[in-house]
């Protein structure tokens, strides 16, 4: 890691994307003719060799035109990132080091993510949550949602009682496979019941009637972040999950949870540049 590979074709980028698994790809599509992209090209350097759990392509426009005409790129120097061999996640247009720096931290993750900490073919999902959409209803003004969904970030506390609702919604459909919650032996969460792709965060009485997805018991071992499996066929096409937390493992009025992921894998969306040609060849007319 920590290189910057050139890729030769189609096939060869393909190769790169599906080798990558669950680490992060930035993919520079530059020309040789393009000031700003040679200007930009030592920097991507740097960051290749700052970032090493992450893959750097680098893409001649030129050489591979397949490649950028299926990916959409129509200006250089864009950066395009990817995950999972999914569609793209993101792409930024232009030289601009800082912005890509930032894009490049934003869906890194942290270092203890790296595929899903041993659960193979998945990933901790933080970089596909839209924080702006989620919700927790009776969370402590002082320890609020954000607090948990990042480690080493404070808590999430309780207000009223130990009851909470956690909504969470994901900018793409994805695959959950299980839950990493760290928590106290005492005030960590105990009975959980869980709700998928709801128009809106339901209220404490909709969460007890409502028929669940899945209902799970978590132990004190659970809650020192180990993985807690759900039923995986269950959860392949999620836009939003809603955790109802009845209650925590003492019985105490107030439920702390001091980090909650969520572990799964974005949903492989169709590449148009999988598909191969049947009707005569590049550049014929048909």
């Amino acid at each position: 890691m920590g290189s910057v590979r050139v890729i030769t074709d189609e096939a060869h980028f393909q190769t790169e994307l599906a080798n990558a698994a669950t680490r992060l790809v930035v993919a520079d599509f530059t020309a040789t003719w393009c000031g700003p992209c040679q200007r930009i090209a030592p920097i991507f350097q740097q960051l290749a060799a700052k970032y090493p759990r992450a893959v750097f392509l680098k893409i001649d426009v030129d050489q591979c035109q397949e490649t950028a005409a299926a990916q959409g790129v129509s200006a250089m120097p864009t950066f395009i990132f990817y995950r999972n061999k999914a569609s793209a996640l993101d792409r930024l247009q232009g030289a601009d080091a800082a912005s890509l720096e930032t894009k490049i931290q934003q869906y890194y993750g942290s270092d203890d993510s790296e595929d899903a900490e041993g659960i193979a073919g998945h990933m901790d999902l933080h970089p596909f949550i839209t924080k702006a959409q989620c919700e927790c209803l009776n969370e402590s003004d002082d320890h609020p949602l954000a607090h948990c969904l990042t480690s080493g970030g404070g808590f999430l506390q309780s207000d009223c009682d130990e009851q909470l609702i956690i909504s969470i919604a994901f900018n793409q459909a994805v695959k959950i496979h299980s839950f990493k919650i760290k928590g106290p032996a005492d005030k960590g969460p105990k009975h959980i019941r869980i709700f998928i792709n709801q128009p809106r965060t339901l209220d404490f009485d909709l969460a007890d009637s409502y028929t669940s997805i899945q209902d799970l018991e978590l132990t004190p071992e659970d809650l020192e972040g180990n993985p807690v499996n759900l039923r995986y066929v269950k959860f392949q096409n999620v836009l939003n999950i809603q955790l109802f937390i009845k209650d925590n493992q003492s019985g105490d009025e107030v439920t702390q949870i001091d980090h909650l992921a969520i572990i799964g894998s974005p949903i492989n969306t169709t590449n148009m540049g999988d598909f191969k040609r049947v009707a005569g060849k590049k550049g014929e007319s048909h």
